[in-house]
């Protein structure tokens, strides 16, 4: 006879249902952090390993890396709480303009529309800095493959204003002014 039916039989009668609870807590709550095989994870370190937002370099580094792995959480934490995005509505001649609740919801939808997205940051058209503020204009070019038969190319410029608290802080960006073909 096995040691652990031996131990059952020895207990009260009625007791081995509260001995199989008892057992099954502390398997649980000792597999609290396991991960399920069946349902693994999200590598959520991948993005965020890719970039460092106290440099200009890297913010832009960021900024692709939330798009290559549509990842608002890498994302978000580059919006200032004060942003403001600024495109042309071609159709109606004048500008329009959101918040920085509006820009996570619109991100959070093209991330979670898009198959695909690839961003590829070209030259910078033009920067001026001080140590807690900068505005760089910088080429880009994206492509959205939402499935295989539409993809969308988009170019143009990025007119990004970045600020920071200190100059030992992470930049944010306040402002954004699409300037692309969209």
């Amino acid at each position: 006879m096995e040691p652990v039916q031996r131990k059952i039989q020895q207990l009260r009668p009625g007791t081995e249902g509260i001995l199989l609870r008892d057992l099954l807590i502390f398997l649980l709550s000792g597999c609290a952090g396991c991960v399920n095989p069946f349902a693994p994870g999200r590598d959520d370190g991948a993005a965020a390993a890719s970039c460092d937002p106290h440099t200009v370099d890297g913010i832009f580094q960021c900024f692709q890396a939330a798009y290559t792995f549509r990842d608002t959480t890498v994302y978000g934490p580059l919006v200032d709480a004060q942003f403001i995005f600024v495109y042309r509505d071609y159709d109606l001649g004048v500008d329009q303009t959101w918040g920085r609740d509006e820009e996570m919801r619109s991100t959070y939808g093209l991330f979670q529309n898009a198959q695909k997205l690839d961003l590829i940051w070209n030259n910078v058209i033009s920067t001026s800095a001080e140590s807690t503020s900068v505005n760089v204009v910088r080429g880009f070019n994206l492509t959205v493959v939402f499935n295989a038969s539409d993809i969308e190319q988009i170019s143009g410029y990025a007119n990004l204003t970045l600020q920071r608290a200190s100059p030992s802080a992470p930049w944010r960006i306040i402002r954004w002014r699409d300037e692309s073909n969209f």
